[in-house]
């Protein structure tokens, strides 16, 4: 059995899916981009992006009843690899040192010309 999970903190979806889905103990949380769903507005640098979407993961775990130390695997899109080291040093302060696995991929267009996408799974 699965169950949605939706947030008003974080922006909806802005297609076809849902913000986070869980199933068996497993929560999935979509692509986060950097966008403050109180204002719709997106920040320009990768640090606020970056910032952002972490937010937004935050938003959606809490209405779950986790926090980021329940992130087991986050995957990162950037739309420019020269980005990686700037949102690194936003990354690593949302966690306390116990990293979730991660993979980074440069992508050649994010939506709403974002320039970092941030999607996580956790497990209770």
């Amino acid at each position: 059995m699965k169950k949605v999970i939706v947030c008003e903190k974080a922006p909806g979806a802005i297609g076809p899916y849902s913000q986070a889905i869980e199933a068996n103990g497993m929560v999935f949380v979509s692509g986060q981009l950097p966008i403050d769903a109180a204002t719709g507005n997106m920040a320009v640098s990768i640090e606020d992006q970056t910032r952002q979407s972490l937010e937004n993961i935050k938003y959606i775990l809490d209405a779950a009843g986790l926090t980021m130390e329940h992130i087991v695997k986050t995957t990162v899109f950037l739309n420019d690899m020269s980005a990686f080291a700037e949102m690194n040093k936003v990354y690593t302060t949302y966690f306390d040192g116990s990293y979730p696995a991660r993979s980074a991929f440069a992508v050649k267009e994010l939506p709403k010309g974002a320039s970092v996408e941030i999607e996580c799974i956790a497990v209770r």
